[in-house]
């Protein structure tokens, strides 16, 4: 079924369209949930809050990318799951990817802070739109996505070091442009 078609059922409030998103992005949210989460019954809870989301939230907003969209709210739920169960240590690989970020990319919670944010966001999609296909598809995969470093050499054919330093040398160009658009890290 066509995104459009999906997002006039959330509209109509048919149930179907629960159904419909997650016969056609069931696999790609547990994907995103589970590269966040080690957990299997998490990843599974998390991807059923997605299609809850989904439905408290469409109306009023109306997704450009019914995809991208779901994408985020999964990613968002998973990352929440694990705020509140890291001190468990339960999720040691999205500790690891937080922490890789954590000195580069600045966070906050205030009204001005919030602004700043959504600032940061065009900065970010500028900066990821003018890397390569390549490099940006990695970087969307590792801190988006969650991909381990692991399986991204693998899939590039380099080493793990190879690829930690690749990922290295990605997050100082994003420092770098971050630093020349004035964003105070």
């Amino acid at each position: 079924m066509e995104d459009a078609t999906i997002i006039d059922l959330y509209f109509q409030r048919n149930q179907q369209a629960i159904t419909e998103t997650a016969a056609k992005y069931g696999g790609y949210c547990s994907v995103v949930a589970s590269n966040l989460l080690s957990c299997p019954e998490d990843t599974e809870e998390i991807v059923n809050d997605t299609w809850l989301a989904a439905w408290n939230d469409i109306p009023p907003s109306q997704p450009n990318c019914l995809r991208a969209y779901l994408g985020r709210l999964t990613r968002n739920l998973a990352v929440s799951r694990f705020r509140l169960f890291h001190t468990k240590k339960r999720y040691a690989g999205m500790e690891a990817l937080l922490s890789e970020l954590e000195d580069v990319v600045p966070g906050g919670k205030t009204p001005e802070e919030e602004l700043e944010n959504k600032e940061l966001a065009r900065i970010l999609r500028d900066w990821v739109d003018s890397l390569g296909a390549e490099e940006g598809q990695l970087f969307v995969r590792r801190y988006w996505h969650g991909v381990p470093v692991k399986e991204l050499a693998r899939e590039a054919g380099i080493t793990q070091n190879g690829m930690t330093q690749r990922l290295l040398r990605l997050r100082g160009n994003l420092r770098a442009r971050l630093e020349q658009e004035g964003v105070e890290l």
